[in-house]
């Protein structure tokens, strides 16, 4: 029997606060190498929040008059700039401290296993910039956002010890410039010259170089999760591999995970094939196996297909599991069983 496979959590969880993510996480999983707060409190709904920031922004109005809120909170009207921006604090060094300071306490109280690290998860600049700004405005905000971000960022590796730090970067949008000719829910073209794929490839590498070595950094790569649903299914992982294996090969620093999205009905070797072309080396692959509806059986059914047409990850070790996307939206009794299920997989597969 070889060791169970690695579990990542990608971000959200949905608990009251960040103290009952940790110890709920802690005491249902022995195999996760990182664990997130669960994106509790404004950060719920991803980068929603982030709009209400933006309403307090002087150079920044609404575009169109007030509509559908996303569960009656967030307003999808994007910005236009009128005049000079000057963002405020964002709210992601904030909560990461003040999340650290409860992961450091439970740790050092032996609820959390040593070696443990404590995950941030950060929206690219083009999630951000292509969700919320008018298209008009996006090569001027672009700027203005990856400069706020990357300060957050510094705040965050300033308060939290490097050795127990990682840093995940959140591309969903960045799929739906990708897949835009395949008539998404949402479709977005891009505000910069040349290449979609080299430009988005070349932003993530960028964003990455912001860590420095001693952190573990790796990418949460999406096709979106509005109300639990994709904006487009992919056809496959071709355009998944593509920017993964850019981002390998570009980055200036290790990058030690990826995190893929396996669609439910997806137990088919053609899915997977294109990942056959990606020179791992040291970055692990997380495969987005688990999904509630159909629990260890079809973890396992997409799981085999994986391995059939990739053979890099048959070898024992070679991929880790981890749900779709993150589980804060969906209702708060699924998330123990849900970390029960990461758990049996795991423990399936080193069978």
């Amino acid at each position: 029997m070889s060791a169970a496979a690695p579990t990542h959590l990608v971000g959200s969880i949905n608990q009251p606060d960040a103290e009952s993510v940790f110890r709920l996480v802690a005491d249902r999983l022995e195999h996760v190498p990182r664990i997130p707060d669960g994106e509790v409190g404004e950060r719920y709904y991803w980068i929603q929040f982030q709009t209400l920031r933006f309403d307090e922004t002087p150079g920044l109005e609404r575009v169109g008059e007030p509509g559908y809120r996303i569960r009656d909170t967030f307003d999808v009207r994007q910005f236009r700039i009128t005049g000079d921006v000057v963002l405020p604090e964002l709210g992601y060094a904030a909560a990461a401290i003040e999340s650290y300071e409860r992961f450091a306490a439970l740790q050092a109280s032996g609820i959390i296993a040593q070696g443990t690290r404590f995950q941030v998860s950060l929206p690219t600049p083009i999630a951000i910039v292509g969700a919320f700004i008018d298209a008009a405005s996006r090569a001027a905000f672009e700027p203005i956002y990856r400069d706020a971000i990357k300060a957050e960022l510094e705040r965050i590796l300033t308060a939290i010890p490097h050795d127990r730090l990682a840093i995940q970067f959140d591309a969903a949008v960045e799929f739906a410039i990708l897949e835009r000719d395949r008539k998404p829910a949402v479709a977005i073209e891009p505000w910069w010259d040349g290449a979609a794929l080299e430009g988005i490839v070349e932003r993530l590498i960028e964003v990455g170089s912001w860590v420095p070595e001693g952190v573990e950094q790796g990418y949460h790569l999406c096709y979106g999760d509005v109300e639990e649903a994709h904006f487009v299914q992919p056809e496959d992982a071709g355009s998944l591999a593509a920017v993964a294996r850019g981002v390998i090969a570009g980055a200036s620093r290790r990058v030690d995970w990826i995190h893929l999205p396996v669609p439910i009905e997806r137990d088919d070797a053609a899915y997977f094939a294109p990942l056959a072309d990606v020179e791992w080396g040291e970055t692990t692959p997380y495969l987005g196996l688990v999904h509630h509806e159909d629990g260890i059986d079809g973890g396992l059914r997409r799981a085999r297909a994986a391995q059939a047409a990739v053979p890099a990850l048959a070898a024992p070790g070679a991929f880790g599991i981890a749900t779709e996307c993150g589980f804060g939206r969906g209702p708060a009794e699924r998330t123990a069983p849900l970390l029960d299920l990461h758990h049996d997989l795991a423990a399936a597969l080193a069978v």
